[in-house]
């Protein structure tokens, strides 16, 4: 029998050597294998590094607050303190008008005066009849007393004095009537009459304005009456420019019906009455002060249901809103109220986050808080 040939014994042993290899299954993890054990710790890594990417990142501050007055700013106009129209009280014809228009009288001066002759002459005459019958009076006194008269006839003449003192009273006060006087001090704006004219009872004859104070008239709104009190410091600027300080006298415990606004009145002290009534005017109030942080208008945001405030960055590094109260409105910024004490306030990328996601947080540069009143000291760290 013949041997076999030497490749055909090496053919079939490299057969049987590559079916007992793939059989196993060993060769799927030759190269790979030994690459997929050595390389998870850096795809860990990668996974960190790519979730510290996609963190915003956003400037903060830490405000320093301050004391502020709120300014409640309301539309005016300037009124007298006093104004009144007077008014003839008798009929008559006008003999002497004592006072022209831009005249400064006193309480108790006297107007104008109606020609009365005839009413002169009811006080003369009935002046007379009260001494006749003072005269009447003490004779029956004395006849009574001595008991030559009965005690009756005392009793008609203290009667007829009576009636005699009440004539002379009328006639007095139709002469009083003749005289127009003014109530109080001020200054005369308006003359209606001349004199020789005749006047009617109740005519119309001048119009007397208490200008020294004048006063600031406006409306506060139902949500700012609870700021305002009687005292409260205000200053009034006038249409020309100028800028007065009054002190708010009265506010009006009733709101008016159409605008739901309470009226109230601010007393200015105006001796040389430089001021005139009925001059536009912005009236600002000022109320008790309040603590309150400097931010510019670029911080104010919204959050999802339409509320002002700010946003703030959380102890864990994440975001919230707190709703704000717009004090006053500055050149320099808003003065806010409402601030946490220890908030810090995100002044850059506020709107590109929401309430509740973590953010990277870094101190904001000095020019984006221009106007900002910030805490030096951790302003810097």
């Amino acid at each position: 029998m013949a041997m076999p040939r030497f490749h055909t014994v090496a053919a079939f042993v490299v057969l049987g050597v590559s079916a007992a290899w793939v059989l196993t299954g060993e060769f799927s993890s030759i190269g790979s294998a030994a690459q997929d054990t050595t390389s998870d710790e850096p795809k860990v890594e990668q996974a960190a590094a790519s979730t510290e990417k996609m963190l915003r990142t956003v400037a903060v501050i830490e405000p320093a607050f301050i004391q502020h007055h709120r300014i409640i700013r309301i539309s005016g106009v300037t009124a007298p303190d006093k104004r009144t129209t007077l008014a003839t009280r008798s009929a008559g014809i006008l003999g002497e008008l004592k006072v022209k228009k831009g005249d400064t009288v006193q309480a108790g001066d006297v107007v104008l005066v109606l020609d009365g002759a005839e009413k002169q002459a009811m006080v003369d005459t009935a002046r007379a009849l009260l001494d006749q019958r003072k005269k009447e009076a003490d004779n029956i006194e004395r006849l009574v007393k001595n008991g030559i008269s009965p005690s009756t006839q005392s009793d008609v003449a203290r009667s007829a004095l009576a009636s005699a003192r009440s004539q002379l009273e009328a006639a007095q006060a139709d002469i009083d009537r003749l005289t127009v006087v003014a109530p109080f001090g001020g200054i005369i704006d308006q003359v209606m009459v001349e004199e020789g004219s005749w006047l009617p009872s109740g005519e119309a004859a001048a119009v007397l304005l208490q200008l020294d104070p004048v006063v600031a008239l406006g409306e506060v709104s139902e949500r700012e009456i609870a700021h305002v009190t009687v005292g409260s410091s205000a200053d009034v600027r006038l249409i020309s420019g100028d800028v007065v300080s009054g002190t708010v006298r009265h506010i009006s415990l009733e709101a008016t019906s159409g605008t739901r606004t309470f009226p109230i009145e601010v007393a200015i002290d105006n001796p040389e009455n430089t001021i005139p009534s009925g001059m536009t005017a912005e009236i600002m109030i000022r109320s008790e002060a309040v603590t309150a942080v400097k931010l510019p208008r670029s911080v104010v945001t919204l959050d999802a249901a339409g509320n002002l405030g700010l946003r703030i960055l959380k102890a864990d590094n994440t975001v919230g809103f707190v709703p704000i109260d717009l004090i006053d409105d500055s050149p320099s910024g808003l003065i806010l109220s409402g601030v946490p004490q220890d908030a810090k306030i995100i002044v850059a990328g506020q709107d590109l986050v929401s309430e509740g996601e973590t953010v990277n947080a870094v101190p904001a540069d000095a020019t984006l808080v221009t106007g900002a009143t910030v805490k030096s000291t951790e302003q810097s760290q």
